[in-house]
């Protein structure tokens, strides 16, 4: 008999039902962050032949917004299409203006399909460009070959 009661003990009791909805309350307001009040910012975009990834920093390098053709719901070789470079980079500028992001600086890099159709999709939302400048990294001398075969 000692065994049943020390078993009817170790039950968790139920929590009041009021009790689960403040926790999620206290969750999604910690959560939340205010607007950033940021006017100028930088977009980098980052095009690739699979990809492209559009992500709006301050002058510090301090992430706005971001978005990629992946996170857009683009899959296997429709992530490197122009339309998704544009869909991406039209929510990334929507979620910065939200922070009061009005004027960029703009630096591509890569040889994806999406570079020019990202520029343009951030100049439809609305947003000033200042500077376009591209960054991709270029080789001076490459690496060194490998080996001649032999067979």
């Amino acid at each position: 008999m000692a065994k049943a009661d020390e078993v009817a003990e170790a039950k968790p009791e139920k929590k009041a039902e009021g009790q689960g909805e403040q926790k999620a309350a206290d969750r999604a307001a910690r959560k939340r962050r205010g607007r950033k009040n940021i006017a100028e910012g930088v977009v980098h975009i980052h095009s690739t032949f699979n990809n492209t990834i559009v992500t709006i920093t301050d002058y510090q390098g301090n992430v706005i917004s971001w978005a990629s053709a992946g996170a857009m719901g683009f899959k296997g070789s429709r992530k490197g299409t122009p339309f998704a470079a544009q869909q991406a980079a039209d929510s990334a500028a929507k979620k910065a203006m939200d922070h009061g992001l009005r004027s960029v600086q703009i630096f591509v890099r890569g040889p994806g399909a999406g570079r020019e159709s990202a520029l343009r999709a951030l100049q439809s939302a609305g947003i000033n460009i200042s500077l376009i400048k591209d960054v991709t990294p270029i080789p001076h001398n490459g690496c060194r070959p490998p080996k001649r075969r032999r067979v």
